[in-house]
């Protein structure tokens, strides 16, 4: 039997769940499209929230997602409501009114713990750029209405990831992402994805088309935040992630995942994809493409190297720069 490339890459790439925020998305997007939410309709996040029973936040980061693919658009600097036609502002009980559920019903019919991990986890991840935050428990359960039982087994598990932490007063907490950090776990990623590369199965022909992608690229002007993360993240999955070292892969998946919620959050503020970054990545494939294993080893670790730097001095512009207003309320910054 053949396994095709793309199998290989999915068989050595972790199994992601969607996050809610995505769900949320989807279920807007498809009753836009069905005619359900028709133009000039005013989306409540509160009436959207208990529709899905999911959080505001959740359906506020899926509002603006649908923003950026305008189908949705602001009106009077406090909401949104569907685009296209009369888009006269039209309120209706968003409660009441048919919507197609499809997979976000699936979604809500999780156990509760697994309902809101993936969303207490985006904030959770984004949140040590901004500083140190404390996390209250009767806060989180009363956001997402389940109990505080489920909340300690959503922390617990978000513990062991080391995503968060317990401090000498038995409060959770999660502290903050310093430049020791961001080098430390970039000197990690160093040791397990140089490593990978050595032991990586590459799918040699999606790794082409990926360097043909980068290679097209104009020189000298910025791309999309969206591009930057969809290259970076292809590459990581076909370069890192196929290793025939499982355990590996999963190590290096965890090591990175504060790195890329940095990332997301500087690109947040409006921070620019850095170009070059992309193009030493390119360099990578073209050398390991061309079997030099040795120095594709040592590319990835100077373009690592290059990336800590340039990491550390976006992070040094977000001290004087407050959080966004978007963090659930169980989330609470200080300076202690």
């Amino acid at each position: 039997m053949v396994i095709s490339e793309t199998q290989k890459i999915e068989k050595h790439t972790p199994e992601k769940r969607m996050p809610l925020f995505e769900v949320a998305s989807n279920f807007i997007r498809n009753n836009i499209e069905l005619g359900h939410l028709y133009p000039g309709l005013v989306l409540q996040e509160g009436a959207l929230a208990d529709r899905l029973d999911m959080s505001r936040a959740t359906i506020k980061r899926a509002l603006e997602i649908i923003e950026t693919e305008t189908l949705i658009e602001r009106f009077a600097g406090r909401g949104f409501l569907v685009s296209g036609g009369d888009t006269s502002p039209k309120r209706a009980n968003l409660r009441e009114i048919t919507l197609v559920h499809s997979n976000a019903q699936e979604e809500s019919g999780k156990p509760s713990w697994l309902r809101v991990y993936d969303d207490v986890a985006f904030h959770v991840t984004r949140s040590p750029v901004f500083g140190r935050c404390r996390i209250f428990e009767t806060l989180m359960a009363e956001e997402y209405h389940v109990s505080r039982t489920i909340v300690r087994d959503v922390l617990a598990r978000l513990q062991e990831r080391g995503l968060v932490q317990k401090n000498r007063t038995s409060r959770w907490v999660v502290e903050p992402l310093s430049s020791k950090k961001i080098r430390d776990k970039y000197e990690l990623r160093k040791i397990l994805e140089v490593a990978a590369l050595a032991s990586s199965k590459l799918p040699h022909r999606h790794l082409q088309d990926l360097a043909q992608e980068i290679g097209a690229l104009p020189r000298g002007e910025p791309i999309t935040s969206e591009k930057w993360t969809a290259i970076d993240k292809q590459f990581f999955d076909m370069v890192i992630l196929s290793t025939s070292n499982e355990d590996l892969a999963t190590v290096a998946s965890n090591n990175k995942l504060a790195l890329e919620a940095c990332q997301s959050a500087l690109f947040s503020l409006g921070l620019p994809p850095d170009t070059q970054s992309i193009m030493e990545l390119g360099h990578v494939i073209e050398l390991a493409l061309s079997g030099s294993t040795s120095t594709a080893s040592d590319m990835l670790a100077q373009h690592l190297e290059k990336a800590c730097n340039r990491t550390i001095a976006q992070l040094k512009i977000t001290a004087i720069i407050a959080p966004p207003t978007d963090f659930p309320s169980y989330l609470q910054f200080s300076q202690s």
